[in-house]
């Protein structure tokens, strides 16, 4: 028995099991090109988690040295740590305008402009933290300053916090 054909008004086309064939050859490469998009866009996530890392870690290391300029540069005799995060854009306490950041930073991992906040036993401003849950991806390899960082469980636990020797024994 001869294969059916179908006739048309330029060409025929014979029906075979070759068209099934060709049908499946398609339907796999349409199924691998999706693997291969669900792959790149977990690689394409996890970049930008790594990129959001980056972030974190630089800001939160402007706070802790915008905290430290805060501290240092007391009037007086006595130091003192900044009340809010908005002290560190303008220190009153100085006669000429005193700015330790140029402006308070959102947090790159919540994308709110939210901290947590580490208080000194005073109820001033000793650190910062983000407000992020996920677990991060970075877990060793930290800047000496960081290493506390190391196999913490989620971004919240990652502390930008100034100590002196006397706030470290509190």
């Amino acid at each position: 028995m001869a294969a059916p054909t179908v006739s048309g008004k330029f060409s025929s086309v014979s029906l075979s099991k070759q068209s099934g064939f060709t049908f499946l050859v398609l339907l796999f490469l349409v199924s691998l090109m999706g693997v291969g998009l669900a792959v790149t866009g977990v690689l394409w996530r996890q970049d930008a988690q790594r990129d959001k890392e980056r972030e974190l870690l630089f800001i939160g290391g402007e706070f802790r040295r915008a905290i430290a300029l805060y501290y240092e540069r007391s009037p007086g005799k006595v130091k003192r740590y900044p009340n809010n995060l908005e002290d560190l854009l303008q220190d009153k306490r100085q006669l000429t305008m005193q700015r330790y950041l140029r402006r308070l930073y959102r947090d790159p991992i919540t994308g709110k402009n939210a901290w947590g906040t580490v208080k000194h036993p005073d109820g001033s401003i000793m650190g910062v933290f983000s407000l992020g849950k996920e677990t991060p991806i970075k877990q060793a390899d930290f800047a000496p300053q960081e290493q506390q960082f190391e196999q913490a469980k989620q971004y919240s636990d990652w502390r930008f916090v100034y100590q002196t020797l006397a706030t470290a024994k509190n």
